[in-house]
């Protein structure tokens, strides 16, 4: 029963992030649990996208709720007309990358601290939506990101046993009102940009060719969410602040970039709101979705529900490289991959998951 109404509650918040669509399952028992009755939240446009004072693309998600009985989990809002633009009227129209993900050019509109943005946009049923103007602050620089291994014993698998916390460390402006979200990118280069579902007969995947250098990206969505404000630490330095586990899938180095991002009053309460709903267990007195509140409006017809949030923030990057030769034990939990040369390679195309352009610490 519990994963029955969390599997509600996260669907609808979620369209954050494409992960979280895939939660799934229902339990099952000798007996027959209470089912109290549910309230459909009805069909729903939910918007996911941010600006930042670093170079683009940003990306703009766009989906639709839907009830979790529904057989078709992942509703994509496709054709729309999406546009950014700033307070000085400068202007982008994004363009559709993949179904329901829309993108600015690379050498786009770019964000600048002490500006506001926001986007617009037109479905191809006509509907409008427009966000609120969000105020771009620059961000503290980071000081320092540091590692440390741990080993876990009880853990049943490799890559849990092994594991290595990575911790930022920087300095509070001395003015109060700074509130803070971390994030982070794991950038590994990848000879496949196609692999099989399965298993082959050397017990390995097969792996079809990238016909240029290509790097998969692996970064944390709103399942894993990291904020703060400087509440009760203004002027501070903030010391040790957990960022994220680097598993032991490889004896390679882990390459990973951890954004501080200088977010806004609004922006911080709805990640709050959406971290203490992706924390619930889904108990009856658990908050309802709606209490996520976004700053999206539908301007075609003011009665209409909208979820998420398009925001601004000032982001300072700091590269990381954790060393997984030494320290671990064991053997990493990591797939095999072999390559089928004789296959047509595959284009490394530009996505959220995958890059074609070298990370621009990656030599450093």
């Amino acid at each position: 029963m519990k994963n029955k109404l969390k599997s509600h509650r996260l669907l609808t918040l979620i369209r954050i992030t494409p992960l979280l669509l895939f939660f799934s399952g229902l339990v099952s028992s000798c007996l027959s649990p209470y089912q109290p009755d549910t309230q459909s939240i009805g069909r729903a446009v939910v918007v996911e996208g941010m600006i930042t004072d670093q170079p683009g693309p940003y990306f703009v998600n766009l989906t639709q709720t839907a009830d979790y009985t529904y057989s078709g989990l992942n509703l994509l809002v496709t054709g729309a007309t999406v546009t950014l633009s700033d307070n000085l009227g400068n202007q982008e129209i994004l363009k559709e990358a993949t179904p329901g993900s829309y993108q600015t050019a690379a050498n786009g509109i770019r964000g600048i601290a002490g500006r506001s943005y926001k986007i617009t946009i037109r479905t191809s049923a006509g509907k409008q939506y427009e966000s609120a103007l969000e105020l771009l602050k620059a961000a503290p620089p980071i000081t320092k990101l540091s590692s440390e291994y741990k080993y876990n014993p009880a853990a049943f698998s490799n890559d849990l046993r092994n594991y290595w916390e990575v911790y930022l460390d920087t300095k509070d402006p001395e003015t109060p009102g700074d509130y803070y979200r971390w994030v982070w990118k794991n950038y590994e280069m990848t000879p496949a940009c196609q692999v099989s579902p399965g298993l082959n007969a050397d017990g390995a995947y097969t792996g079809i060719p990238c016909c240029t250098a290509c790097w998969n990206i692996n970064q944390c969505y709103s399942n894993c969410i990291n904020i703060s404000s400087d509440a009760a630490i203004n002027g501070k330095a903030i010391s040790r602040q957990y960022i994220l586990s680097v598993p032991f899938t490889s004896r390679s180095i882990y390459y990973v970039e951890v954004e501080q991002q200088s977010i806004s009053p609004g922006a911080y309460r709805f990640f709050s709101s959406v971290q203490k709903l992706v924390n619930n267990t889904g108990g009856l007195f658990d908050s309802a979705p709606a209490t996520v509140g976004g700053n999206m409006k539908c301007t075609s017809d003011p009665d209409e529900v909208v979820y998420g949030y398009f925001g601004a923030a000032g982001v300072s990057v700091l590269p990381l490289r954790v060393d997984r030769t030494k320290d671990a034990v064991g053997v990493p939990n990591g797939k095999v991959i072999q390559l089928d040369n004789l296959a047509a390679c595959i284009p490394c195309m530009n996505s959220i998951n995958r890059t074609p352009t070298k990370p621009r610490f990656w030599d450093q």
